[in-house]
């Protein structure tokens, strides 16, 4: 039967593959990946990158296939979700069964890990329940943008037994929420930092554990619009940007 590995690749650095990362993939006969335009070759080019540095002395495919069009201003969010998930599934399914033999495996390269803001999981189970092709797969655990966020800036995530939050950029606009802790915040495609405490602590790091690695750290107030100018900047050089932060309450 075909089998998938599901990879975390981390967030850039070929070097954050872990070692049963790396011969899952160097015993991978197909590695699939969507191309999502110019704007983000990068992101392809990266993962190109990876499987010509640790799939040595065996061929392999890499399987390109444009990524479904996606609604990004949606006035029914988990319904626009949805739909875009469902054509990946068709997607996906399709892929496996035009590139992947009965007898030989296939991978998915995902940004930093798959259990976290990715959908690579979710959509090969619509996949499996479609009943068209079959498979088994595996997850391989990757380095989260949340852990290399916290080693750039050589700190903890929270204070002493304190919890970690860790939510989007789309549900930080309904407020930090109540209690102590510190809030990790993710996939903010335009940090406004509206309506926040100014006194809190933010650090802040784009293109984490890559050579674009870009880090800025401070009182929220003081450093909320160099933030926005340093990433706007950032974005229209490289086409792309992927970028976290952590918010810490000041000390009672």
């Amino acid at each position: 039967m075909r089998h998938i590995h599901v990879i975390g690749i981390g967030t850039g650095n070929p070097e954050h593959l872990t070692v049963q990362g790396i011969r899952a993939l160097q015993a991978t006969d197909a590695v699939f990946a969507l191309d999502k335009g110019d704007a983000k070759a990068g992101l392809l080019g990266l993962r190109r990158a990876i499987c010509d540095r640790y799939i040595e002395g065996r061929p392999y495919r890499f399987v390109e296939a444009p990524d479904p069009e996606r609604d990004r201003r949606p006035t029914d969010y988990g319904a626009a979700v949805d739909d875009w998930h469902a054509a990946r599934a068709v997607l996906y399914e399709s892929l496996i069964a035009e590139h992947l033999r009965e007898d030989e495996r296939g991978a998915f390269l995902v940004w930093g890990d798959p259990s976290l803001y990715d959908s690579t999981l979710r959509i090969l189970e619509r996949v499996r329940a479609r009943g068209c092709v079959a498979f088994t797969h595996d997850v391989i655990p990757g380095i989260t943008s949340v852990q290399a966020l916290a080693a750039a800036h050589r700190i903890p995530l929270h204070p002493i037994g304190e919890p970690v939050r860790i939510t989007t950029g789309r549900r930080l606009r309904e407020g930090l929420g109540e209690g102590p802790g510190a809030t990790v915040v993710m996939l903010d495609g335009d940090p406004r930092f509206e309506g926040l405490d100014p006194d809190l602590t933010i650090y802040w790091g784009a293109y984490l554990g890559t050579s674009d690695e870009i880090l800025a750290a401070g009182r929220l107030g003081d450093v909320a619009e160099e933030i926005r100018r340093v990433r706007a900047e950032a974005r229209v050089r490289h086409g792309w940007i992927m970028d976290t932060y952590l918010l810490l309450r000041p000390a009672p």
